[in-house]
Formats: C-alpha cells, sequence, structure tokens
C-alpha cells in the first residue's frame, strides 16, 4: 500500500468468527465512515485480511473496532503484516 501524504497504513488478518456474520460489510461500513480507504476480505483458512490507509488517529480507532468486530463476530487474534501494494481510493470488499 501506498499512503498519500499525510496517510499511514495498516495490514491485518483478524482470526476467531469472522466469517458468515457480516463482518466485510460492517468493515466496509466503518472505514467508509471514518474516511479511510483500503479492501477487506475473506481468507481460505477462516479469517479476514483488511488493509487500510488514512489519518493516524482515524487508524487507530478503525482498529478498535475491528477488533471488537459486529456484532455476532468474535476476533479471537490481530496479526499485523507490512504493508504492501496499492490500494483504492475508497474501501471495498474483495470478493
Amino acid at each position: 500500500m501506498q499512503p498519500n501524504s499525510g496517510e499511514s497504513n495498516l495490514a491485518v488478518i483478524l482470526r476467531g468468527r469472522v466469517q458468515g456474520v457480516g463482518f466485510r460489510w460492517w468493515t466496509c461500513r466503518q472505514a467508509t465512515d471514518a474516511g479511510i480507504r483500503g479492501t477487506v476480505r475473506n481468507l481460505p483458512d477462516g479469517s479476514v485480511e483488511v488493509c487500510a490507509a488514512g489519518p493516524d488517529d482515524a487508524l487507530a480507532r478503525f482498529l478498535e473496532a475491528l477488533r471488537r468486530g459486529p456484532r455476532g463476530a468474535r476476533v479471537e487474534t490481530t496479526e499485523f503484516l507490512s504493508p504492501t501494494g496499492d490500494l483504492p481510493p475508497d474501501f471495498r470488499a474483495i470478493p
């Protein structure tokens, strides 16, 4: 991910009960409301990957929200990755 000037970036994998509970769509809403751009996708092992860019304070609040997750989810672990690649200008769920 190549952040724009004044942006930081974040790449995490969330594990636990994070698929089949609307996690991707909830994440898109949280990110859009916070002015964060990036992607969220389900991984084959049952985890969810989030790559995001935005202002530091917005990303910190977004990460807190991700660790809580939507109703019905249970985030057990958060693994931080080294952000790489480009991000879209908005926030999207990748099928």
